[in-house]
């Protein structure tokens, strides 16, 4: 099983669901059931969202291929750790009013900075 994996993907997806939560909350206080009507406070949590469901997916399957590849578990951990900081503090950041764009940046360079290792690692890897 992959238990350093699993043990990222589980807090990812508890800070997914707090997202999508913040979504639906202020779509039902607000009675806006399709798009963002306009709402920049709206749009905001949409693309906190949209954002981390577009680079966490990655990131985790990702940490699995090197989870998998027998790499150290210190270099796991790190690298899920990496991703899993890097997709707070971007979900901080952009959520927060006015928007903190250190959080926003250092969760950028966090998570892509994780993707890149994991990726010339697990290439390295499957080279030599």
């Amino acid at each position: 099983m992959l238990e350093i994996t699993s043990l990222y993907a589980s807090f990812l997806a508890l800070l997914f669901l707090a997202l999508s939560a913040r979504v639906i909350v202020y779509r039902r206080g607000n009675k806006i059931s399709m798009g963002d009507n306009g709402d920049n406070s709206l749009l905001k949590r949409m693309r906190a969202q949209g954002n981390f469901a577009e680079y966490a997916p990655f990131g985790l399957l990702l940490l699995a291929l090197v989870e998998l590849s027998d790499a150290p578990n210190i270099a796991v951990h790190l690298l899920g750790l990496m991703l899993l900081s890097g997709r707070l503090l971007h979900a901080w950041g952009f959520s927060a009013s006015p928007p903190v764009m250190n959080g926003r940046v250092l969760g950028m360079v966090l998570t892509l900075t994780m993707i890149l290792l994991s990726a010339l690692g697990l290439l390295l890897h499957s080279v030599f």
